[in-house]
């Protein structure tokens, strides 16, 4: 008679399902203000605290408390809420325009937006960031024009990208904005690679990788926090921890009894845990990160707690998986929400100077929508000529494209 029991798998589970209130246990909280802030030359094996606690500032009062609370003046400050909001109607208008068929498709940031948002506000407009498609508030943020990005979503005869990227894939040198890859993971890897070239260039610009907490699943993560580590990269590691990989919740990557943060701690890599709602958290360990990057002092992998609002995309129905009021129960709140409690403490902030913000970006954003319909949406057929096609992929034409082109008759 055998002393074992037969063996068998463990199959995590969600904490919430359709028809019941998701259980937030598991998300293991800390205090607002109770996380210690290290110097900037903390070895990666000291940060091990800190990869399993939750770096926040703003308490349920809307005080800004703790070590990690950042000395930002007013100007900056309100510049944040902008950003912030900015993102939330620009994603609301797209994707009303992607039910009346003007765009093929569509991927919402909402209750995400502080995370890239305030990112952007404390890197340096040349730093490189290689962002996911859930990111277009760090483009929000770097005042990139808006015509622009609705004549990419529109695949239009204006799309700056030519029609060869998917609607969201953005793309932005200028803005330090890389091309979005449709392939999950492999910005990480690219993004320790630029920041290695550009020590190797003797430069100062530093690389900013972002992930999501499914796409941790994949080898180029791995491979991304070996190179990171050994070489000592400039770069700042983003893991968004928002709870769901489409309709896979983050278990399924690993993070059940674990943190995405304690990864990196594993790979000799200075790691922190961060309240992705709170603006000024965000902010404080994103210049922390940068800080630590510019001075040589290798790579920071940070791990941002927040929740997909809503669905993965429009091709999604996240009602067929979890809770429809997840997002109401989430213990993180609304990043927007809480930012202006915080401001409007603060004194600098009202009910009549948000709404009269949130009047004047959504003027801006409908004008911006009528001049990029100008140029064609998914209804028409103005699209890119054929002939950009051959454009932009060698320095100097190769003869064989020079025939082709010339048979195509563009």
């Amino acid at each position: 008679m055998s002393l074992y029991e037969p063996l068998r798998l463990h199959v995590p589970e969600p904490t919430g399902r359709p028809g019941c209130r998701t259980d937030f246990s598991y998300l293991h909280l800390s205090p607002a203000g109770s996380v210690r802030k290290p110097p900037i030359d903390v070895s990666a094996i000291d940060t091990s605290d800190l990869a399993h606690s939750l770096v926040r500032v703003l308490d349920d009062e809307g005080r800004a408390v703790g070590p990690w609370a950042p000395d930002l003046t007013d100007e900056q400050l309100l510049a944040g809420m902008r950003a912030m909001l900015k993102t939330r109607i620009f994603d609301a208008r797209m994707q009303i325009a992607q039910r009346q068929k003007k765009i093929s498709f569509y991927m919402l940031s909402l209750g995400e937006e502080a995370i890239g948002a305030a990112q952007a506000m404390a890197l340096r407009r040349d730093d490189m960031c290689f962002p996911t498609y859930r990111q277009q508030s760090i483009l929000m943020a770097r005042e990139v024009p808006l015509v622009g990005m609705m004549c990419q979503l529109m695949s239009n005869e204006a799309d700056p990208l030519k029609g060869r990227q998917l609607p969201v894939m953005y793309s932005d040198r200028e803005a330090g904005f890389f091309s979005i890859s449709g392939n999950l993971a492999t910005q990480f890897i690219q993004a320790v690679g630029w920041a290695m070239a550009s020590a190797i260039k003797g430069d100062t610009k530093i690389a900013s990788a972002w992930i999501g907490d499914g796409a941790t699943a994949e080898s180029d993560f791995h491979t991304a926090l070996t190179f990171a580590h050994v070489y000592r990269a400039p770069v700042i590691l983003n893991v968004v921890n928002n709870q769901w990989a489409i309709s896979t919740f983050q278990a399924i990557a690993g993070g059940e009894g674990a943190t995405f943060a304690g990864r990196g701690v594993g790979c000799g890599i200075a790691s922190l845990r961060v309240d992705g709602n709170d603006y000024l958290a965000v902010y404080a360990a994103s210049q922390w990160a940068a800080e630590r990057a510019r001075r040589n002092l290798g790579p920071t992998l940070i791990e941002w707690v927040t929740y997909r609002a809503g669905a993965h995309s429009t091709s999604d129905d996240p009602s067929k998986y979890r809770p429809g009021d997840d997002w109401t129960d989430f213990p993180l709140g609304d990043p927007i929400a809480r930012f202006r409690q915080y401001l409007n403490v603060k004194g600098i902030w009202s009910d009549q100077a948000h709404d009269g913000l949130v009047a004047s970006l959504e003027a801006e954003i409908i004008a911006a929508q009528k001049e990029a319909e100008q140029h064609g949406t998914l209804n028409d057929e103005r699209i890119p000529s054929a002939a950009s096609m051959f454009d932009d992929v060698y320095k100097e034409m190769p003869e064989h494209l020079r025939r082709q082109r010339q048979e195509l008759g563009v």
